[in-house]
């Protein structure tokens, strides 16, 4: 396994009870549903990373960013470990885009009691916590 361990901001977005997720392909991952989110870069914050991230996947901009929490996350077939930083963002207008074809092939809006499968291990992870993201919405 790289003995580094990464850091990936991701971000939930919320509307009408529904999440935005996207079909991952060409990295860890493919061909899983996850939230808009990416690599945490040196010097950024985390806030400055999830609307950075969102936009350029889904050319969405969002506000409003509060921390949720954090999973441990060891992809054992990839041989990677992330943390992953999720937050809660709000985005209340326009609909997502596929901005990078080669990273993601759609987003779509899901209820919690129909997500899509398999999901991305973070979101799985996630998912195992307490936290219930319907009560955060």
């Amino acid at each position: 396994m790289n003995k580094e361990v990464r850091v990936g901001v991701a971000t939930v977005i919320m509307r009408e009870g529904r999440i935005l997720l996207g079909e991952r392909i060409g990295s860890h991952g493919a061909h899983t549903w996850a939230t808009p989110g990416g690599h945490l870069e040196l010097g950024e914050t985390i806030e400055a990373c999830a609307k950075r991230e969102t936009f350029e996947e889904t050319g969405l901009i969002v506000n409003s960013i509060k921390k949720l929490t954090f999973t441990n996350d060891i992809f054992d077939q990839e041989n990677k470990h992330y943390i992953t930083l999720f937050v809660l963002a709000s985005c209340n207008e326009g609909e997502p885009q596929i901005c990078e074809p080669d990273k993601c092939t759609q987003w779509q809006w899901f209820s919690l009691d129909e997500l899509p499968e398999p999901l991305f291990l973070p979101l799985t992870n996630l998912l195992k916590e307490p936290l219930k993201l319907g009560e955060i919405s």
